[in-house]
């Protein structure tokens, strides 16, 4: 005996009335739409996200660059261990005594510290420091050098940067050359002063601006460049970055954002300088130089300056250039905090002994520097490489899936309304809903895509804050990464699941967006959604290894 099914109709029996509703909730789950329970839709739904993802793969990769920096060949040949400058007189020590000076540039002036050793018999050699990227500040900035220096018998001034013409946007190193000459003549007219051995120490971005005033004024004695990027700026930026990134353990997609970012201009212009080129100015320096780096700077070319600088140079005929690495020193030649106190003492005997040292043996001492790559050119990106375009694009999008969701929840308030006037009838014979399930898949969609590049905005500044620091954590390097991925991957299902749905509600003969309002709204949706997926393949979200 069958055991009779309630609430379903017998052959040939009428469809139950309104009242009975279990009917049109079976006739619902046996829509065309419904994947449940359907292995075949469920393989399609898994074939269209794969799909969908090698295709975006493929459009990250032709969209722009790869990252594969070339492996540098050329080695840094030490002679000793010893950083000692051979022909060095004995440093003596002297009390020091600071005054603080102004000197007059255009149109404004700064403060400078000069630092006088006090019972040195004179004229005493002095040193002009020039600043790295940053504020600049003389009372911060190179105390324990230029104490060193002054208790050695030199005088040492400090200039502040000038900064009403210096922004993160715009630089002119050949500007400020100019303005840090002002300082090298004011400390020439020193009475404790010998204004024929005035020398230059920079240090970082410095790098970029002593040989200018090398250059312009051939009457500097000599110039010490302090881990000096050599280099243009932009390819320091995606040397540094590189190293930075291999410290931290990212995994080998997130290395294709390097050209993509660094090669890209910035939005709103500016930045110039981020192709400077210094090696005209130093193929033209006929002065002794010293070279310094620490062994544990992962931001500088170490090799490569030191032999750049050196080829550089001999385009003058300038063979004297001392190089000196300091093992395990920082940026700043800094071990634990402190300034490497062997460091200090070199740079005394160096100075002090010019013009004699100019050409002392050791020529390379130190510590054994090691480079991977070659800081060289960066690749550039053959589309978005215009930030602003970028920029727009990031913001842009999801402002429009924003106006297009607020366009519907507008429309549906003067429904409403108009329903409460008392149009009811003439408004229910118009179409004003999407169709079955379309509304719910767009909001997915749009969520997804924005959720998306949230969080791999969030990952890379993690990313960023990890390898300024030199810190590695798992969790969000390779987990972070990980979690961008899933919801990209998310992201495309429900852009399949949108596909599928829109099908099937035009297969039943179904309006998908009646009126005007909803189609912009899709169509909103659709073209916000995908540009953030390209621009996420862009970034290497679905990058596949091509």
């Amino acid at each position: 005996m069958v055991p009779e099914v309630t609430g379903l109709p017998q052959d040939g029996a009428p469809e139950p009335t309104a009242p009975t509703s279990t009917w049109r909730r079976v006739v619902r789950r046996r829509d065309p739409g419904a994947p449940a329970g359907r292995p075949e839709n469920l393989y399609r739904v898994v074939a269209g996200v794969a799909l969908g993802v090698v295709l975006l793969a493929v459009v990250g990769a032709v969209l722009g660059p790869r990252w594969t920096p070339e492996p540098l060949e050329r080695v840094v040949e030490v002679e000793t261990a010893r950083t000692a400058i051979g022909g060095a007189p004995s440093l003596r020590t002297y009390d020091v005594r600071e005054v603080v000076v102004t000197v007059p540039l255009d149109g404004t002036s700064v403060q400078a510290r000069i630092s006088v050793p006090v019972g040195a018999t004179g004229p005493l050699p002095g040193v002009v420091f020039v600043h790295g990227a940053g504020t600049g500040k003389f009372a911060q900035a190179f105390t324990a050098q230029a104490r060193a220096l002054a208790e050695h018998g030199v005088v040492a001034m400090v200039p502040d940067k000038r900064l009403d013409t210096y922004t993160t946007r715009h630089r002119d190193y050949v500007a400020m050359a100019q303005d840090y000459l002002r300082s090298v003549d004011l400390l020439r007219d020193r009475p404790e002063v010998d204004p024929a051995r005035v020398s230059v120490y920079a240090e970082s971005e410095g790098g970029w601006i002593a040989p200018v005033m090398a250059v312009d004024d051939p009457s500097i004695e000599a110039v010490v460049l302090v881990s000096s990027p050599v280099v243009p700026p932009r390819q320091q930026a995606a040397f540094a970055v590189d190293a930075y990134l291999r410290n931290t353990g990212v995994p080998d997609a997130v290395f294709r954002a390097i050209p993509r970012a660094v090669g890209m201009t910035m939005p709103g212009g500016g930045f110039e300088y981020a192709d400077f080129e210094v090696r005209p100015w130093q193929q033209r320096m006929t002065q002794p130089v010293l070279v310094v780096y620490g062994t544990g700077d992962a931001s500088m070319p170490i090799v490569q300056g030191a032999l750049q600088v050196r080829d550089d140079v001999a385009h003058a005929g300038n063979e004297d250039v001392t190089v000196r690495y300091y093992q395990d020193a920082d940026h700043g030649i800094r071990v634990g905090g402190q300034v490497v106190p062997a460091f200090l003492d070199d740079l005394s005997g160096w100075v002090l002994g010019l013009p004699g040292t100019r050409d002392a043996e050791p020529h390379v001492a130190g510590a054994q520097p090691f480079q991977p790559y070659v800081a060289g050119p960066v690749p550039q990106p053959r589309w978005l490489r215009d930030g602003d375009v970028m920029l727009g694009l990031v913001i842009g999008a999801p402002a429009l899936m924003l106006l297009a969701g607020a366009a519907v929840g507008a429309s549906r308030v003067v429904q409403r309304t108009t329903r409460r006037g008392g149009r009811r009838d003439a408004v229910e014979d118009r179409p004003r809903r999407f169709g079955r399930g379309v509304a719910a898949r767009l909001t997915v969609l749009a969520a997804a895509t924005v959720a998306t590049v949230l969080a791999l905005i969030w990952y890379l500044v993690a990313i960023a804050r990890l390898a300024m620091d030199y810190e590695r954590n798992a969790w969000v390097v390779q987990g972070g990464w990980v979690a961008v991925r899933l919801l990209g991957v998310v992201a495309v299902l429900a852009a399949v699941l949108l596909a599928r749905r829109v099908h099937d509600v035009h297969h039943a003969g179904a309006a998908v967006a009646p009126g005007v309002v909803r189609g912009f709204a899709t169509w909103g949706v659709l073209t916000g959604s995908a540009v953030l997926l390209v621009v996420l393949a862009y970034w290497g979200v679905f990058q596949l290894g091509i």
